[in-house]
């Protein structure tokens, strides 16, 4: 039998959650919101205090729900993962940044290694910052081709395996994370891009995760890239069960394909990234329906032709080109970009990403 370290073991929590709940009487529960009032009046006044009182009635009624002390430390052990990343990140907020996913198994003198440590190496040449699980193999390879720097570190603790590389190891951006669920959330909040390396059943999770993601709209659209070794087939060999087995039985949409891109070539690894905001920025959803935030803003032609090509992206009205919107008044930083207005079905979320791509191939013109 292993014995894992506490911060590994769960057990103690799963046998908690069996447990029956401690019964607060009524009386205590309305005392506790009593003594609670004064608090979440000031809190009224506090920038976000609205929020934050409601993260605060909302604990207190875990003494009202009977909650069990299982399910009370998951809730609180999540919070307090969710509130610590999120501090991390808080001062890079403004830079982009891109999450690479691959095995933890791939030695240093393997092709995927270089292909890896190549890719993160132009990326954060190009002003971005690299994101990986903090491990060995791939996300050595990306945090030791970044640099300590640009790199991020998501670390999840395991009794075997994971360990943080050396460039990562004693940097303040590198996070722990008991749990897979806050760390996965975590890669994916804070990414721009993703880049997907040959790896394991940890890897096919991180990938088929982003991609129902942003095919269902639960996450913003953002460039996938698949790269695999010069000549290699395991993306390709990914795609065929993909095809052969999800497309071909109708589970899933011929246009889904357009969510992500396979290449063995970092240039076009690059470029695909890269490509994705050279004219889109980003989206906002507001009462009016979705803006898509652009750098150049498409001529009266161009904005014709778009209207008869996705048209099938509206619920109702057409495409308009619009200056800042009320809702953005938070964004500051934003207000120079134009804004394609549009009241999107939200279904075809592969369509939105071709939309993008439509907008970012249009030629400037003078």
């Amino acid at each position: 039998m292993i014995n894992l370290p506490p911060a590994a073991n769960e057990a103690d929590d799963v046998q908690e959650t069996r447990q029956p709940p401690s019964v607060l009487p009524r009386a205590d529960f309305d005392r506790a919101r009593e003594l609670a009032e004064p608090l979440l009046a000031a809190l009224a006044d506090a920038p976000d205090g609205d929020i934050i009182a409601e993260v605060i009635d909302n604990a207190l009624k875990l003494l009202r729900d009977q909650t069990n002390r299982g399910d009370l430390k998951l809730i609180n052990k999540t919070f307090k993962e969710l509130r610590y990343a999120l501090k991390v990140f808080a001062p890079y907020r403004e830079v982009r940044k891109i999450s690479i996913f691959g095995s933890a198994r791939t030695p240093e003198d393997h092709i995927d290694y270089k292909q890896a440590s190549d890719f993160a190496s132009a990326m954060a040449g190009a002003g971005w910052m690299v994101i990986t699980g903090a491990g060995g193999g791939i996300m050595a390879a990306g945090h030791g081709g970044a640099g300590a720097k640009p790199s991020f570190g998501l670390a999840i603790r395991l009794p075997f395996e994971q360990k943080a590389n050396p460039t990562i190891a004693d940097d303040p951006k590198l996070i722990n994370f008991k749990y897979f669920f806050t760390r996965k959330l975590m890669f994916l909040r804070s990414s721009h891009a993703i880049a997907l390396f040959p790896g394991g059943f940890g890897t096919m999770d991180e990938g088929f995760e982003v991609l129902t993601l942003v095919q269902t709209g639960k996450s913003v659209p953002i460039p996938i890239v698949l790269v695999d070794a010069p000549g290699g087939d395991y993306w390709h060999s990914w795609q065929h069960y993909v095809k052969n087995h999800l497309l071909a039985r109708g589970l899933m949409n011929e246009t889904d394909l357009r969510l992500y891109r396979i290449t063995d070539n970092i240039q076009t690894a690059l470029g695909e990234v890269r490509h994705f905001y050279s004219n889109y920025h980003s989206l906002r959803y507001t009462r009016d329906g979705i803006a898509l935030r652009l750098q150049r803003k498409p001529s009266a032609a161009q904005l014709e032709r778009l209207r008869v090509e996705f048209a099938d992206l509206l619920g109702r009205g057409t495409f308009t080109v619009t200056g800042p919107l009320p809702a953005e008044r938070d964004e500051p930083s934003l207000q120079s970009l134009h804004r394609l207005l549009f009241d999107f079905n939200h279904r075809d979320h592969a369509r939105l990403r071709m939309l993008i791509d439509f907008l970012n191939d249009l030629p400037e013109e003078p």
